[in-house]
């Protein structure tokens, strides 16, 4: 569902012309093409990525969107008039990924607010026809803004979660109307199928059939009613969040999934579900099973099943009472978005919330964490994403808060930076990404300290290059200058009734 306001228009005007004066314009001027074609220099500058580790003292040489060369700075001489961008005492990593988005119009900054942090790549997890929009300006050189891939609406069980709600669904009843909705939003330019929550077993089987078939991914939540084994084995390209696991491990499961299975909730009613799942999902994680669990882990890691635990959201949705609401950052969105986000917060997460189940959902926070530590150490693939669109969470800067929580779950800094560069890159088919090689596409971060020593360091942002185009340290300035102005301006059009995260969405005031 696509809802148009007037910020869209007040974007183009005001951060693109104000791009425009930086060192990489929104739009690809005869100059800037021509200084596409020019050598730009990174100089004496440590170069990080997961496929070679830490390499000093590297020359990195871009033109035409593309790494010309990389090599030691004695081995890779500078191009006579190449421009240079000094990275003696700096360090450069691959662009970041985020592999969760559910993008909105609310404030239609995100592709911008995207690349300033440094995420080059990103992945919208249900259907918007403002990411495609986003994605044909991006592609043409009217803006700037990540490499998108969108999926479908969201394919959930009958009824859904979503009724409602404002977020593009479909909702099926049997494997018939599953395998119907697998072609028609395959039709519909879907790059992936969303599966979701209330799903059947036989639909969501008959999904993964029919996606065979036509030769697209699926990927999206592991239903209630489906273990989470039995989805990687049925080809589940990426399991979304940690809720599903605690069945497959817990000592008790075969309880808990007759208690699953009897669980009734209204179409549209998501507080409703989280309220009712939650004693279940709290009890299977306090029967935790560990040899259970390795044995799990070592069947995603054998199929190759990919895992986004997005922790963002999940400390947004178990501990919504810690997340501070004055955080400076939030000057980059608008009233609407904070006000969005108090809704949210006020009528999904805490509704008919007990201090008791409060407490619980806290020791469960702390117990995700553990849970996405044992699968990095069991060799399961992960992937980051943060859920934007969710209350409280932030294009780009939201990505940076998801590394560091992934290393205080027990990832090592090169770890959680394989999650954001080199995983991304491979699930996505991006054989020219995620690393620091000849013949890549250069979509770079230049920091000021090593992310190595301190995962935090990688919101130390000095440049960033996006499929080759400069945006240096004052560009950055002046482009995060304008998305705050931008968010400042009253709304001169309506804004969406529904709008938000198509995972723990829920509905604007009107």
């Amino acid at each position: 569902m696509a809802h148009t306001v007037s910020r869209r228009s007040v974007l183009a005007g005001a951060v693109a012309g104000a791009v425009t004066g930086t060192a990489w314009p929104g739009a690809a001027s005869a100059a800037q093409r021509s200084a596409d074609a020019e050598v730009t220099a990174v100089t004496g500058v440590t170069v990080i990525d997961a496929a070679d580790g830490t390499r000093r003292d590297q020359n990195v040489l871009v033109r035409d969107g593309r790494i010309m060369d990389v090599g030691h700075l004695h081995r890779v001489p500078v191009p006579r008039g190449a421009r240079v961008v000094t990275g003696h005492g700096k360090f450069l990593i691959p662009g970041l990924a985020d592999m969760h988005t559910h993008a909105t119009e609310i404030d239609p900054t995100d592709p911008e607010m995207y690349v300033v942090n440094g995420v080059t790549t990103t992945r919208q997890m249900s259907s918007s026809e403002a990411v495609r929009g986003w994605r044909r300006e991006i592609e043409a050189g009217a803006r700037l803004g990540p490499r998108w891939t969108v999926g479908s609406a969201i394919v959930d069980g009958s009824p859904s979660l979503w009724e409602g709600l404002g977020a593009p669904y479909v909702s099926v009843a049997d494997a018939a109307q599953a395998r119907t909705a697998v072609r028609r939003q395959r039709k519909a330019g879907a790059d992936f199928i969303k599966t979701y929550t209330r799903l059947s077993r036989g639909s969501f089987h008959a999904i993964a059939a029919e996606s065979r078939r036509l030769g697209i991914p699926f990927a999206g939540h592991v239903p209630d009613l489906v273990p989470v084994t039995e989805a990687s084995n049925a080809g589940l390209a990426s399991i979304e969040h940690l809720f599903e696991f605690w069945y497959d491990t817990s000592r008790d499961e075969e309880r808990l999934r007759r208690e699953i299975a009897r669980v009734r909730v209204d179409g549209g009613d998501y507080a409703g579900w989280m309220t009712k799942t939650h004693p279940l999902e709290y009890a299977a994680a306090r029967t935790y099973d560990p040899g259970k669990a390795r044995r799990v882990f070592e069947r995603l890691a054998r199929n190759g099943t990919r895992v986004t635990p997005t922790l963002t959201v999940h400390r947004t949705a178990d501990v919504p009472q810690d997340v501070a609401h004055d955080d400076p950052r939030f000057r980059y969105v608008s009233a609407d978005t904070l006000a969005y986000w108090q809704w949210t917060t006020e009528n999904i997460y805490l509704k008919g919330r007990t201090a008791r189940e409060s407490e619980e959902r806290r020791e469960l926070f702390g117990l995700r964490g553990m849970l996405a530590g044992a699968l990095a150490e069991a060799g399961v693939p992960l992937m980051t994403g943060t859920d934007l669109g969710t209350s409280y969470l932030l294009p780009g800067f939201g990505l940076h808060d998801e590394l560091e929580l992934l290393v205080q779950a027990g990832l090592s800094p090169a770890q959680a930076l394989r999650a954001a560069t080199l995983e991304p890159a491979r699930f996505l088919g991006h054989s020219d990404a995620g690393t620091i090689a000849r013949g890549n596409v250069a979509d770079l971060v230049l920091l000021e300290a090593d992310p190595l020593r301190d995962i935090r360091n990688t919101t130390r942002i000095n440049s960033v290059f996006v499929r080759g185009r400069l945006i240096d340290s004052d560009g950055r300035r002046r482009m995060l200058a304008e998305i705050e102005a931008v968010a400042d301006r009253p709304v001169t059009g309506d804004i969406p009734a529904a709008a938000g995260c198509a995972c723990h969405g829920g509905r604007l005031r009107g």
